[in-house]
């Protein structure tokens, strides 16, 4: 099903730079006759692979993300900066794929005139089609996380802008800490009420986005908790959005909490506390059942802040790590309640599922894209780009169909994916398989033996034969693979967001993840 851009966004995001100055022309070809590879400059090895395609000879590609990195979450160097600063194009996948920072460093550096293309964005007009990002994590307790929603064009808002969180307040009988563990399991502290709340407490997000976070409180008791949002264009001081303060039942029946009777208890399922850009509020925006007079407003329920009980019960108690590196939370051992982060490592993404080249249809919109802004910025080479492009489609073609010919010999009671890493939506749909879920226990720490029985219970109900681990998200597989191995289930490789050395192009990858998962989930 064709799922329009900002309809999917369901008025949650803004519209990055699709194509900025497109027509104006500036390449090293086309316009004084010299024979210099016309610069291109791309965020990913797999959108560089795509341009090489095109280009061919006429172009020279740099790829910022190295071979085998994350794009989530890599940090860009001055090198990259100097590389964008003279390249006669750029090319970014977007839709919140890249790490902010990353984006940043191109917008703020491409030079005037050079197109900078977001393939994702503007893709849909060459006939490819956007998914949303279903994030589907079986956790016992609420899964609370943080968001910025609304377009905010009225305040200025571009692709390039933070939107600050800072908490200003905490009332309660103990501390909190809000933070995010990374790939690597060392946690980034945002908000920590222990040293005080003195403004330096500071949650960052660029607009339309979505990160995950673990919520650690010390005692039980009933806390609220103040949040001020305010908007950075650039670098200008930051101008204020709004405020709201949130409840939390920690340890203790919400439904005893004042105000209960008429507030809105979220005890279950995924819910982001929400800075709007648009309307200036704070909210919970939930995708679980409420009542009252929210309950006719859909699927996802925007829960003003006064109005929300955020419950976090006993079976939330975790133990802090022994790692030196959380001692924030306390001394080790000690018990504390905890909503957990859910999905490790950096994961700031919007609600649209950023990996579209996954459905082979999809990268030929973006080959198409990629052809028509190489033509603007090199008119001498237009005729070899359509030839490349031609024979590049063709490729592609095959490359559908062998896809579809793979992945149909798997019997329909296999076509189940339990993967590490949300990036396979686009391949389940496309190709009829069904995302089980992408597997990561609790991430603050080593997993519980109920968390491990969890997932050894989720294979043996799927009756799984195989899961499926990317190379280069190795660190986050350790708890898959242990229970894979105690359970007989194959490990098998699938590339989602990078090539490594046994896949250096596209088409290899995808060929690859093709027949990997006829050979690991039974095909003949």
């Amino acid at each position: 099903m064709h799922v329009p851009l900002r309809t999917a966004r369901a008025g949650a995001g803004i519209l990055a730079l699709a194509m900025v100055a497109l027509a104006g022309c500036s390449g090293a070809r086309g316009q004084d006759g010299s024979s210099a590879a016309l610069k291109v400059v791309t965020t990913t090895e797999i959108l560089a692979d795509l341009v090489k395609n095109v280009g061919r000879e006429r172009v020279q590609v740099d790829s910022l993300v190295p071979s085998g990195g994350d794009p989530h979450s890599y940090d860009p160097t001055p090198t990259d900066a100097a590389k964008v600063a003279k390249a006669d194009a750029t090319f970014t996948n977007h839709l919140l794929l890249e790490e902010h920072a990353l984006i940043k460093t191109i917008d703020s550096n491409v030079r005037k005139g050079a197109p900078n293309v977001s393939l994702a964005e503007a893709a849909e007009t060459y006939g490819a089609t956007v998914i949303p990002l279903v994030e589907n994590i079986g956790l016992d307790v609420l899964w609370l996380g943080l968001a910025v929603r609304g377009e905010g064009a009225q305040r200025g808002a571009t692709r390039t802008s933070d939107v600050q969180l800072t908490a200003t307040k905490l009332e309660g009988p103990g501390e909190l800490a809000v933070y995010l563990t990374e790939t690597l399991g060392q946690p980034n502290v945002y908000f920590n009420s222990a040293d005080g709340l003195d403004g330096k407490d500071v949650a960052t997000l660029p607009p339309a986005a979505h990160t995950h976070v673990n919520w650690a409180f010390s005692k039980p008791g009933v806390y609220r908790l103040t949040l001020e949002a305010a908007l950075r264009n650039g670098s200008a001081e930051p101008a204020p959005i709004g405020k709201g303060t949130f409840t939390f039942a920690v340890g203790v029946d919400p439904h005893t909490v004042d105000g209960a009777d008429k507030a809105t208890i979220l005890d279950d399922g995924h819910t982001d506390i929400a800075a709007d850009l648009d309307s200036g509020r704070l909210y919970a925006y939930t995708d679980i059942a409420v009542t009252g007079t929210q309950a006719a407003k859909g699927p996802q329920k925007e829960v003003p802040a006064g109005d929300v009980i955020i419950d976090v019960p006993n079976r939330a108690l975790d133990k802090v790590p022994g790692n030196a590196a959380f001692s924030f939370l306390g001394e080790p051992g000690s018990r504390l309640h905890q909503l957990p982060q859910a999905v490790i490592g950096k994961h700031v993404h919007g609600e649209i599922d950023p990996h579209l080249w996954e459905d082979v249809k999809n990268v030929k919109a973006y080959v198409q894209l990629i052809r028509d802004t190489l033509k603007k910025q090199d008119p001498g080479g237009a005729s070899g780009y359509d030839q490349n492009t031609r024979a590049y489609l063709a490729e592609l073609d095959k490359l559908d169909t062998f896809v579809r010919e793979q992945t149909a010999q798997i019997p329909a009671d296999r076509r189940q994916l339990i993967t590490t890493h949300d990036a396979f939506g686009y391949l389940a749909k496309a190709y009829s398989m069904t995302v089980a879920g992408f597997v990561v226990p609790n991430p603050a720490q080593e997993p519980s033996a109920e968390q491990v029985a969890k997932l050894t219970q989720t294979i043996r109900n799927l009756r799984v034969p195989a899961v499926f681990m990317e190379p280069n998200l190795a660190a986050r597989a350790k708890v898959l693979s242990q229970v894979a191995k105690d359970q007989n289930v194959r490990v098998c490789k699938l590339y989602g967001d990078a090539f490594d050395d046994d896949a250096r192009d596209y088409v290899a990858m995808m060929r690859h993840n093709a027949t990997e998962l006829r050979k690991c989930l039974g095909g003949k």
